[in-house]
This record gives C-alpha cells, structure tokens and sequence, in this order.
C-alpha cells in the first residue's frame, strides 16, 4: 500500500498523517486509530481495514497519529485535543482535496472522537456519513468513561459481539433512545481478529447499497 507521510501543524505542534490519495478521488475520509495511551496507532489493523474499503470506493483516505503517537505532538487530551488536531486534518484535506463528500471513520477511542468532529461540523460542513467500530461507549477497560454525543440515523455503526474492551451492552444502550441500527459481529472480539474482513465488507455494501439507492429509477409503465 502506498501512502505519504505528511506533518501539518496543528494545535499543539506537528500532526503526523498518513495520506493515500487517488488520481480523482470520489471523496475523503479521515479514520481515526484507538486509543494511544493502550497502543492505538494508524497502523492498527481495523484502521488500516477501515482505510483500504474506502480506498476501494474511491476515496482519499487520511489516518492521522493522534497525540504522542508517532511523529505528532503534544500529550494524550482525552479525546478533546484530539479533536482539535482532527479538525486539523479535515482542514487539510478539504485545501488538498476539494469539497468532495466527507466520510468520518473511526475505531473505538477514535470512533469517539469522529463523533465529537462530526457534531462540530454539522453546521458548516456536515459529513456525508460516519462509520463507528468497537465505539468507546460508557465505561470501558481501563476505568475510561465515554458519552459519545447522537449522530445522524444513517450512521454505520460496527461491533463485536464478544467485546470484552467495551462491551456491546453499552453501545446498545447509546443506540437505543437514537433508534441507530447497530451492526453485531458474532464471535468478534474488540479488534476483529480473523473478522477484519467482515469490516470491509460491511462499509463496501453498505456504500454500494446507499449509491443503488439514490441512482434513478426506471419508468415502468403501470406504476
């Protein structure tokens, strides 16, 4: 996989992100990696899944590091900073690439912090949808707490039904007073293992299905 190494300046220093475009791409999305201080990188392997589906749409594709995390700057922010350096990057993207529609992906911490950037957005810029997995939801190992905010009803949301990391109770407890569909793996763990393949799948259909969807209709006459 090609990709370019790229440093922007962000908030509080360098942002390392690592960037595949395409000759004309169809879109742009940002995928954000897990949480840092338990390991998350861009390199992790539901982000770098994450990535190539959206490549395959046709998409230009960014996966920043967040604080403290490869060649970015700065120190863990609970995911408030990391917003900031996310906007960063959607900022960048948009001078690089041009108003194409916005996807927002994400995978556990960093699914939290695409919904935090998605509820910034929405007045100006709003994303075309977001794809959440493994979503940081209520309390999670490592005594962590999220309140993701509400997304829109089209958002594609992702999760393992043996994760032990943040258990499905607490995605579907979020979900539920928003009546968000939530898409269940069964046998997935929180990282998908020998799953990862399913991820890809899911994002490639569910895209196919929206493109079918909105694509004219014939006439028939007697309709």
């Amino acid at each position: 996989m090609h990709h370019e190494r790229v440093l922007l300046d962000g908030p509080v220093g360098k942002i390392e992100v690592f960037v595949e475009p395409q000759e004309a791409p169809r879109g742009i999305a940002l995928v954000a990696h897990p949480h840092p201080l338990f390991g998350g990188t861009a390199d992790n392997k539901v982000v770098t899944t994450l990535a190539r589906a959206f490549r395959e749409l046709g998409y230009a594709t960014l996966r920043p590091s967040f604080r403290g995390v490869g060649g970015s700057q700065g120190d863990h922010a609970h995911g408030v900073g990391e917003t900031d350096d996310l906007a960063a990057v959607h900022a960048y993207a948009r001078w690089r690439f041009g108003r194409l529609p916005l996807a927002l992906a994400g995978f556990s911490f960093g699914a939290y912090v695409a919904i935090r950037l998605a509820a910034q957005l929405a007045g100006n810029d709003p994303a075309e949808r977001l794809v959440l997995v493994g979503t940081a939801a209520g309390h999670v190992e490592g005594a962590r707490r999220y309140e993701p905010e509400a997304v829109a009803a089209d958002t594609l949301v992702i999760h393992g039904a043996n994760d032990a990391t943040v258990p499905l109770a607490n995605v579907l407890a979020w979900a539920e007073p928003l009546e968000l569909p939530v898409v269940v793996v069964p046998g997935a763990d929180h990282f998908f293992h020998r799953r990862l393949h399913i991820i890809r799948d899911i994002v490639v259909r569910a895209w196919c299905g929206t493109a079918a969807a909105t694509a004219p209709q014939p006439f028939v006459l007697g309709d």
